[in-house]
């Protein structure tokens, strides 16, 4: 191909082929800004080089446009999926482009487990056991798993600390959990709790207070009456819950509900989920596409890349019917295993989840459009307060987050002018070098973000800042020094002496005093909001990282101590804390611990310190 910027069509295109698949435009940088299928190659591409187009989006892409490129399939199909995994990974300016790619999360039952446990769960699903969603906010999951433990007392506890208990603990005591750590219930009567959470899961909730009724009518039988009183307090439960239903489970359908709204510049698609034909909640999406495009051209860019991505559910309706509307079935279905149908001309129950999904759609647009105008007002403000030449496209802030050295965690969290970009944020697992002197922690996670930054690999941010006073600008300044970047506005956000939010003194490199904003100031309001969701980006990586480190037992890392001798060990003890509170004579005494091993553990838990 040529590297020219004048593209030359003349002697490219004839030497296409009719055969589908795949192409590309770049720009004069080899920056690839839009990627198109076609059933036909030489006749889509073709109709890109006509002197005129119907789309201000097509106009402005071509003006742009230095050179092609194409891929060949054996089908439409396969050029689909190639498609979509070019878009994932160029994400195209002209294309439409998910912002928010996140996984959703599921429940997933650990039915290969002898006293299986409902859990959380995002990311792959390769665990043998059941999962079941997806849903649309962790808080559903939550939410779900809450009523799961009252209603079942199912357990939710990790493996490694169900198997290391020895008498119950306070979710027995809440009756939350029937203990089955320490054999308060049988497997047979477990399982049964288990397959009744399953039941509820999968919208069967008469056939689960039907068992549940019967096992009421058995236990009152045998005299057994404080288990017949929980099956009747359970009865009751489930009933409260089928009341607070407002959509009729009569379908027992998994459907998604697609509405749209845009006002030319900014488009909105609420996807609503219909699970067992009850209605588990909606989440908007923004797809970021330059240009014009009509509601069609959206929702076709929108189902593939969406769609693609994850598992779909039987039924999915849209606003309004899309091109490839035939190919996506074929293909989702063929991926899923069963028949995907897509379909937009609907009655009866599904026109009203469609206009509620188109509601919901409007709302969220409004909410955006609001939303971003005071982004923009804010942007503006900053931009007199720090006397800059325009308002700032891009700001980063940094704040450190340990518990007494334990775990240091440094955020990194992006804005701009549309909000929190949060596909940019990054934290940094500190070095135990760093552990509790945050000078050290904030120079290093610096120095590790703007060596990248200098390399070009990470966008520059017009304004840069950190969560402290003048000792973290300091070291701010001194990374950047080294790295040549000295002169990127850096600004220290230190909590004023009250500590209370409006009271912050901003400390600004190569000024003397320190800034203080009125509480009501539009800049200082975005660098509160900055501040913060640095701070809890932070704290939750810190809270993350410190529970995966206690979640391994520190007997994991003494050399010559298996498994079976660690779980003597704490069966013997109680506990990690009776295992550091024991002498050497008393390590002795368990089975399989030499005195020399003994020595070592005694020697590991005390001198190299027990958190």
């Amino acid at each position: 191909m040529s590297d020219e910027r004048t593209f030359d069509e003349k002697s490219f295109l004839p030497s296409l082929t009719h055969r589908p698949g795949v192409y590309r435009m770049l720009d004069a940088k080899h920056k690839v800004i839009y990627v198109g299928k076609a059933r036909d190659l030489k006749k889509r591409v073709s109709s890109y080089f006509q002197r005129s187009h119907d789309s201000v989006k097509t106009a402005a892409m071509m003006e742009l446009v230095g050179n092609v490129e194409v891929t060949v399939t054996n089908t439409e199909a396969e050029a689909l999926i190639l498609e979509y995994n070019l878009i994932k990974q160029h994400k195209p300016r002209f294309n439409v482009i998910l912002r928010d790619d996140k996984s959703y999360p599921y429940i997933y039952v650990s039915t290969n487990h002898h006293f299986p446990r409902l859990q959380f769960h995002r990311g792959p699903r390769k665990g043998k056991g059941r999962y079941f969603g997806p849903y649309p906010s962790t808080s559903a999951v939550r939410q779900t798993l809450n009523e799961l433990q009252k209603l079942f007392l199912v357990r939710q506890c990790q493996d490694s600390y169900f198997s290391n208990r020895t008498r119950p603990c306070l979710q027995y005591q809440i009756k939350r959990c029937t203990a089955p750590c320490v054999d308060l219930v049988s497997k047979e009567q477990y399982a049964k709790d288990v397959d009744a959470a399953i039941d509820f899961l999968e919208g069967k909730n008469q056939s689960v207070i039907d068992t549940f009724v019967e096992r009421m009518d058995q236990a009152s039988a045998a005299q057994q009456y404080e288990q017949a009183a929980r099956f009747r307090d359970q009865i009751s439960r489930l009933k409260e819950i089928e009341a607070k239903q407002l959509v009729s489970r009569s379908a027992r359908k998994d459907l998604d509900i697609l509405g749209f709204a845009s006002n030319g510049a900014m488009h909105c698609v609420t996807v609503l989920f219909i699970r067992n034909g009850a209605v588990i909640g909606s989440r908007d999406h923004f797809p970021r596409l330059a240009g014009e495009a009509d509601r069609q051209k959206i929702l076709n860019g929108f189902v593939a890349q969406y769609y693609l991505g994850r598992d779909a559910p039987t039924e999915i309706i849209l606003d309004c019917d899309i091109d490839d509307r035939s190919l996506l079935e074929a293909e989702l279905s063929d991926r899923m295993g069963r028949k995907i149908t897509i379909k937009s001309r609907v009655r009866g129950d599904r026109l009203r989840w469609r206009q509620m999904a188109r509601t919901n759609a409007e709302q969220g647009l409004n909410l955006r459009v609001a939303s971003n105008a005071t982004i923009r007002r804010q942007f503006a403000a900053l931009a007199d307060v720090l006397q800059l030449e325009e308002p700032p496209e891009r700001l980063e802030c940094f704040d450190v987050s340990h518990t007494s050295g334990e775990a240091t965690v440094a955020s990194c969290v992006v804005f701009n002018a549309a909000g929190a970009l949060k596909s940019d944020y990054r934290r940094f697992n500190l070095s135990p070098a760093a552990a509790g002197d945050d000078y050290a922690a904030m120079a290093e996670a610096l120095r590790r973000r703007y060596t990248r930054v200098k390399k070009g690999e990470v966008a520059m941010p017009d304004v840069l800042f950190v969560d402290g006073g003048k000792g973290q600008l300091a070291e701010a300044m001194t990374v950047l020094d080294e790295l040549e970047l000295d002169w990127l506005k850096v600004i220290a956000v230190a909590k004023g002496r009250s500590r209370k939010p409006g009271a912050e003194q901003l400390f600004v490199a190569g000024e003397k005093a320190a800034l203080r904003l009125p509480s009501d100031s539009p800049a200082l309001l975005l660098i509160q909001q900055i501040r913060d969701e640095a701070h809890r980006f932070a704290i939750t990586g810190h809270r993350h990282r410190r529970a995966q480190a206690r979640k391994t037992s520190r007997l994991e890392r003494i050399p010559g101590l298996g498994p079976k001798k660690r779980r003597e060990l704490l069966r013997q003890f109680g506990g990690l804390q009776g295992v550091i509170g024991a002498g050497v004579d008393d390590l002795v005494k368990v089975r399989g611990i030499s005195r020399s091993l003994a020595e070592s553990i005694y020697n590991d838990l005390h001198l190299n310190g027990h958190n």
